[in-house]
């Protein structure tokens, strides 16, 4: 019953997160017409002729017409053409999704990897030269904008060293499929995912060290340490699972938003991902490709909590019984 109703209040979040889709992108000041045509060519034509490009693209339907068509291709597997591309949005995301996804896992497998192993230890040698060394270096850290980052990384490895590429997912030419594009593909990654693991690492450092403070200052460690029990044993098999339930969410968080949040380092790197393509959208006034992304992020971070909601239940037993008491 319990699940039922989380379900049930996500799907009127669903519904709500379509209709502002819809209704932002026309919001924004700005018309498709201007990229379609051109800024210096829409001046000398005739509205009709304007009209009739729009017409092409089904943007000079009414509003109320255009959300319906909206809706019923959301369901159908349609949602227009894009203005840039002219091909089919869903064509378009389903391409660049897997490089956002490539992106994000492997940056979110480091960062969270990172961040948990070293907040376990920090909390367990909290207060120490360690401990406060790494906060301060995650602070610092956490401060940069990733942009910065970003760029930092071209002008080091890319200009000044000539390393790793700077730009795209892989080298013109390549052939999908061989050892070679397997190749480039992994040096167009390295500095993106090093991005995006400094940027992420620090917020699962200190949810982790945090949680782990807490976890330890219960009576159940103090009677695992009267057992002689070791201290990893403490640490990862007591401490680290009473302590799991924020670590989730972070981690679960983290996962929906960085499907969206990658916008600004795949910008900097030209990498053909979900994010550089909100950028060229938004530019063009592109309404289809920017309902489509924006759609495919917001339902990403959706599933995203609902798999969190659902999963508190299954980690720790405490909730389960608060819900059944419910």
């Amino acid at each position: 019953m319990v699940y039922l109703k989380t379900i049930y209040q996500y799907l009127i979040v669903l519904f709500c997160i379509l209709v502002l889709n819809f209704a932002l992108p026309r919001i924004a000041p700005g018309s498709p017409a201007t990229y379609l045509i051109g800024g210096l060519d829409i001046q000398f034509m005739s509205q009709e002729q304007i009209q009739k490009v729009l017409h092409e693209f089904k943007l000079d339907l009414p509003v109320y017409t255009q959300f319906k068509n909206y809706l019923l291709g959301i369901f159908k597997g349609d949602m227009g053409l894009s203005v840039i591309y002219g091909r089919p949005v869903w064509t378009i995301l389903l391409y660049r999704l897997p490089w956002t996804l490539l992106l994000m896992g492997v940056s979110l497998l480091i960062s969270a990897s990172l961040g948990i192993l070293i907040g376990v230890i920090g909390a367990w040698k909290r207060g120490g030269g360690r401990d406060v060394g790494s906060l301060i270096l995650v602070m610092i850290l956490g401060s940069i904008p990733p942009f910065w980052i970003a760029m930092l990384f071209i002008t080091l490895f890319s200009a000044t060293l000539n390393w790793l590429p700077s730009f795209g997912a892989y080298s013109i030419g390549v052939l999908p499929g061989t050892g070679k594009y397997l190749v480039e593909v992994i040096r167009h990654l390295v500095m993106p995912v090093l991005t995006l693991t400094i940027v992420r690492t620090g917020s699962m450092y200190l949810t982790t060290r945090s949680s782990m403070v807490i976890a330890m200052e219960d009576d159940y460690i103090l009677l695992a340490h009267a057992k002689g029990l070791r201290e990893k044993t403490i640490l990862f098999t007591h401490a680290l699972r009473n302590a799991i339930l924020p670590i989730y969410t972070r981690l679960m968080t983290s996962l929906g938003a960085m499907v969206g949040g990658t916008a600004v380092v795949e910008t900097v790197f030209s990498y053909p991902g979900l994010g550089n393509t909100i950028y060229e959208s938004v530019r063009a006034r592109d309404y289809n490709l920017l309902q489509g992304s924006f759609l495919v992020i917001s339902v990403s971070i959706l599933i995203c909590n609902l798999i969190a909601d659902l999963g508190y239940p299954l980690l720790d037993p405490r909730v389960r019984r608060q819900g059944a008491e419910a």
